[in-house]
Parts: C-alpha cells; sequence; structure tokens
C-alpha cells in the first residue's frame, strides 16, 4: 500500500490495460460518452499524462516519452485526479475510456 500512497499503480500498467480494454469490449458500442466539462479544465500536460497513463504505461515511461521526470509526471497526475475527483489511477483509466482520451486497443479516439 505504500506504493499506491506513494502514486504508484496498484497493478502492473499492463495488467491495468487488459482490464480496462476487457471492460469496454463489454460495454456498448458507439463512439464514446462526451467528454465531461472537467477535462475542460486539465492542462494540455494534464491530458496528455491522463491520456498515456490511459494506454497502460507507467510513470517512468511517461516520463521517458514526455521528456519530463518521474516526478513531474506524478503531480500532473496527481492535480488530475484532484481536478476530476478521482481516487485513483484505475478510475482515471477508465475515465480517459469513457471520454475518448483513448479508444479500445491504447490508441487516441478518432472518429
Amino acid at each position: 500500500m505504500a506504493a499506491v500512497a506513494g502514486g504508484d499503480a496498484l497493478f502492473a500498467p499492463s495488467v491495468t490495460r487488459r482490464l480496462v480494454e476487457a471492460f469496454t469490449r463489454t460495454s456498448a458500442p458507439g463512439e464514446p460518452a462526451a467528454r465531461r466539462p472537467e477535462i475542460e479544465q486539465l492542462t494540455a500536460r494534464e491530458t496528455e499524462v491522463l491520456r498515456l497513463a490511459g494506454t497502460g504505461r507507467s510513470n517512468a515511461e511517461i516520463a521517458e516519452q514526455l521528456f519530463i521526470s518521474e516526478a513531474t509526471v506524478k503531480t500532473h497526475l496527481n492535480r488530475t485526479m484532484a481536478k476530476l475527483d478521482l481516487t485513483s489511477r484505475a478510475q482515471a483509466v477508465v475515465l480517459a475510456y469513457e471520454t475518448g482520451l483513448v479508444a479500445p486497443g491504447g490508441g487516441p479516439y478518432t472518429p
């Protein structure tokens, strides 16, 4: 639990990705739900970090891809979760799918 308190994922990113993909396969087909108004409060960087987290990337992988530190990734995720009233990374991943930031298969949503 210390890992979770420190902002790390409880499940491995690959496990989270498979769980969310299984969830989305059982959901109704069609376009994702409309963006929640709170999503519009996020900065461009917070949105990008949320999208990458939604694809199952770890904090280290996100940091490497965006050329920022892991601490900065954690800060962006914590601010995002606070703005969206989320209590876990898993909720953030599900929200990324529900709002269309991520499409099943791990990529960004494209209509």
